[in-house]
């Protein structure tokens, strides 16, 4: 089952956010959002993000991404979405001060 949206957000009932407004129009959990939907707001948000984030990828990257995208079964590639946003928000990473090699 789905947490609402203010369970992960600052969202506060009656603070006139665009996330009170989100919930509003859409549902708490976004129920009223297709699923195609909800993946070109993932997206979005996830190009916006790494926009923002300094530094580059590796080229090996690239090569991982081409390789989930076609050799995972959708449910596994799903999976890795939701790790990934878990460990992009709580879990430790690199940062552009830490030496990665450029592959």
């Amino acid at each position: 089952m789905s947490k609402p949206v203010g369970y992960f957000t600052s969202y506060t009932l009656n603070d006139g956010s665009l996330l009170e407004s989100l919930q509003e129009q859409y549902g708490s959990t976004f129920e009223l959002m297709t699923r195609h939907e909800k993946l070109f707001l993932i997206s979005t948000l996830a190009a916006q993000l790494c926009d923002e984030s300094p530094g580059r990828c590796r080229d090996d990257i690239y090569v991982v991404g081409h390789q989930i995208n076609s050799s995972l079964p959708l449910s596994d590639r799903e999976g890795l979405l939701e790790a990934l946003t878990g460990q992009v928000r709580w879990g430790r990473s690199l940062n552009d001060t830490e030496v990665v090699p450029m592959g």
